[in-house]
């Protein structure tokens, strides 16, 4: 039998509920339809609030053949060959079938490349679904040729539209009678997701008794002894994930420890665990505290070493130090501006005296020349140009005043004065 969720998975946008400003009279998925034309998307929001079912209608509804693949399970070769399969079963000017990308984020730079041609030439209509920010997650190449559409959390109203049509609809509730004596509960533990909503009335569904009172108490009690407090495939990975990196950038050493304690109680990997630690000590804290990243590298190789239950020390050491370090992030922003720049000046010249002249022929176009050693000179520093001529003076790192930062900061102040201050 299928699942609530499964069953109750609306067909037409018409039934469906919530994003309106995607899917209500004006809505841009309605208008799509209307001109039986849909560019390639990129679906971002929350867990259990239509990414897949919006995708399946727009392909019911346009009548185009649909393919769907995990970014979970996928790999390069399956990426390939469902697009052959898409290829090969497109006949003439039919239109081009939907490519359904659940999880698109976990694809790998790869694995999005492969997608980039048959996105290009019309192949399919690429759909994905992320619940992480697009723009970090997705390659510039893939994401410049889709458009992004935000989702949001199901609100209380909308919630309880969805919890009285299941009652009406489903045969667990539609010859009984239901009586919602309180929602509180009900709203909280759904936390805007329609699934949960969903699983949490099939578990109520499953209870004897008619008429059914539904009290903040019973959903309470239902849910605590049913669903599972933390599920390191779902959607409360990522958001316990981003609640215990955002009290480690804060300098909160109890959250910190707190919500490490609820991933070790939910069974997660401490592989996962170590890499975000890794990717802390990288982005938050940076040159503020260079033993950061140090530390929790070891901490991945003692982890790899001990392993349970022993390794919940080593990580309760790294995260405490972690939390109580100073802070920066310089680098994560100079490499995000460095980025940015070369984005949009794309690919400019080397200055001729950084050539390396490796031939005669070089060194007569003058490669090399006027280079400065900087060996040669006072302190092993010359103040030369090293960017590209249409950027120079553009100021990418921006030192922090925080931990060893600082220390770069007089540094950089004492060689370069006020040359990198635009």
């Amino acid at each position: 039998m299928q699942p609530l969720a499964e069953r109750m998975r609306p067909k037409t946008l018409d039934d469906f509920l919530g994003q309106e400003h995607l899917t209500g009279p004006e809505g841009i998925l309605r208008i799509a339809l209307e001109k039986t034309h849909i560019p390639s998307l990129i679906f971002w929001g929350p867990p259990g609030v239509g990414k897949t079912t919006l995708a399946k209608i727009l392909a019911s509804q346009l009548k185009r053949p649909f393919y769907e693949l995990s970014a979970v399970q996928a790999g390069v070769k399956d990426v390939r060959d469902v697009l052959e399969k898409a290829r090969s079963n497109r006949f003439f000017d039919q239109s081009s079938p939907i490519l359904f990308i659940d999880e698109i984020h976990r694809f790998n730079k790869s694995q999005q490349d492969a997608l980039l041609a048959a996105v290009e030439k019309g192949t399919v209509v690429l759909i994905g679904a992320t619940t992480e920010n697009p723009s970090f997650e997705i390659n510039n190449a893939l994401l410049s040729r889709c458009q992004v559409y935000t989702l949001k959390s199901l609100d209380e109203k909308e919630l309880l539209q969805l919890f009285h049509s299941v009652v009406d609809k489903d045969f667990l509730f539609k010859e009984r009678t239901v009586n919602l004596l309180e929602k509180e509960a009900l709203i909280q533990f759904a936390q805007g997701d329609a699934r949960k909503l969903c699983n949490i009335l099939e578990l109520i569904g499953s209870l004897k008794s008619d008429p059914v009172e539904i009290t903040n108490d019973l959903v309470r009690n239902l849910v605590q002894e049913n669903i599972a407090v933390y599920d390191k495939n779902g959607e409360l990975h990522y958001d316990i994930a981003s609640a215990f990196i955002k009290s480690i950038r804060g300098s909160d050493p109890h959250a910190s420890l707190y919500w490490l304690a609820r991933m070790i109680a939910g069974g997660e990997d401490p592989r996962f665990i170590v890499r975000r630690l890794l990717i802390s000590a990288a982005e938050d804290i940076g040159l503020a505290n260079p033993n950061a990243l140090l530390l929790a590298a070891a901490c991945q190789q003692a982890v790899e070493q001990v392993g349970w239950p022993e390794s919940r020390i080593i990580l309760a050491e790294a995260v405490v130090y972690l939390a109580c370090s100073q802070k920066s992030n310089s680098a994560y922003m100079g490499i995000e501006k460095a980025m940015a720049i070369v984005n949009a000046t794309g690919n400019l010249p080397v200055p001729l005296h950084l050539r390396n002249a490796v031939t005669g022929l070089m060194k007569n176009m003058k490669y090399g020349e006027g280079y400065q050693y900087a060996h040669h000179y006072p302190g092993q520093f010359s103040e030369q140009e090293y960017l590209p001529d249409q950027i120079q003076g553009r100021q990418i790192y921006d030192a922090g005043s925080t931990g060893h930062e600082s220390k770069i900061k007089e540094f950089m102040d004492e060689k370069w004065k006020d040359k990198y201050s635009k």
